[in-house]
């Protein structure tokens, strides 16, 4: 990933953002209990963020120790390890609306399936605080797991249509009503997708068109709208 060409991508949004309403974006103007604003600006640190995830590191304190051996020349007042991960949480709704601008067209052919987020190894479970009540124990065909899972729909270019984030023993299927209602020609999915109910709920006639789910060689079966 060209880190310049995601860095101007990210400052034009979140200064079109910032054109809209100045006082969307709180860490502009927020300060912390010490009372001092960041020095890096919130593209800097949603840019540094969005390299982590396509990184392939698994540790972002690991990762943020590379960025600043490898890459402080573009950053210039990059900050501390501790004084960034305080900024993280500031970047969570700005960067979520970047996402939904880098959304991909409908072209009527759509994919849908669902991974697993794990928060802990399975044997940490029950030492686990950060994500009490939210996350839950959750199955798929790698086995058990505890977090949260991610239900994605792209098109056959791979573009990005929509998403979504629910517990780990969220029913694949549960999801699906809301994922697609801005969708229109074929859904393609396993057999965990399966389900009458699901069936006459998602091709039920829209304005925009209906959808077909159709299910792929592992589900053995063809839902046709009629």
């Amino acid at each position: 990933m060209d880190l310049t060409q995601l860095f101007c991508d990210i400052d034009d949004f979140v200064k079109a953002l910032e054109r809209k309403n100045d006082s969307f974006l709180l860490i502009s103007k927020s300060k912390l209990r010490r009372g001092f604003p960041p020095q890096m600006s919130l593209s800097e640190l949603m840019t540094i963020i969005v390299l982590y995830h396509s990184s392939g590191y698994k540790n972002f304190k690991t990762f943020y120790k590379f960025i600043q051996l490898h890459n402080a020349h573009a950053f210039p007042k990059l900050i501390s390890y501790s004084r960034f991960v305080e900024w993280m949480p500031y970047c969570l709704l700005p960067l979520g609306l970047f996402l939904k601008s880098k959304m991909g067209v409908v072209t009527g052919i759509s994919y849908i399936d669902s991974t697993s987020i794990a928060v802990c190894r399975n044997i940490r479970i029950p030492r686990n605080k950060v994500f009490k009540g939210s996350a839950a124990r959750g199955k798929t065909s790698m086995g058990w797991f505890y977090g949260f899972k991610l239900h994605i729909i792209v098109n056959e270019n791979g573009e990005l249509l929509s998403f979504q984030i629910t517990k780990g023993n969220t029913n694949d299927r549960v999801p699906v009503k809301v994922l697609c209602r801005h969708l229109k020609g074929k859904l393609y999915g396993d057999k965990g997708y399966l389900g009458q109910k699901l069936f006459e709920e998602s091709c039920r006639p829209r304005k925009a068109g209906s959808l077909t789910v159709v299910s792929t060689p592992m589900g053995c079966q063809e839902l046709v709208n009629t």
